[in-house]
């Protein structure tokens, strides 16, 4: 692992540490999840290139989503955020660009959250720009 690899994961940790002191350990758990699902739906296509789905949905119970969007933050670009840096680090190719939707659903399965990864229809990664961090 190079230098800037580990900088990188250090930082992810902080981020990750921050979020469970400051919100509880839903976000933490929610982003686990949004990994799993990233991973669970990796396909290599060809040797060196894995293509993971690109658009991500996440339905958080009322109470969860006041909570978490409470401080203001934009808790879909903080994931997407996240989940980007991920992918990045396991050298996965998004199949778009890439999108994570927070939405209220009252009737969670668990009680607490709920991820799905799909590849969004009708969008070619073509015609777009993807900018690294």
């Amino acid at each position: 692992m190079g230098a800037l690899s580990a900088l990188e994961q250090t930082l992810e940790n902080r981020w990750d540490a921050l979020w469970a002191r400051l919100l509880d350990k839903e976000p933490v758990e929610v982003l686990d999840a949004l990994r799993r699902a990233c991973d669970d739906n990796a396909v290599v296509c060809r040797e060196g290139r894995v293509m993971v789905p690109n658009a991500y949905d996440v339905e958080l119970p009322d109470d969860v989503h006041d909570h978490l969007t409470r401080t203001g933050t934009d808790v879909g670009q903080a994931l997407t955020d996240s989940l980007c840096r991920h992918a990045e680090r396991r050298g996965y190719e998004f199949a778009g660009p890439l999108a994570v939707h927070v939405a209220r659903c009252p009737d969670v399965p668990n009680g607490r959250y709920r991820v799905a990864g799909r590849v969004m229809e009708h969008v070619s990664a073509d015609g777009f720009f993807y900018a690294t961090h």
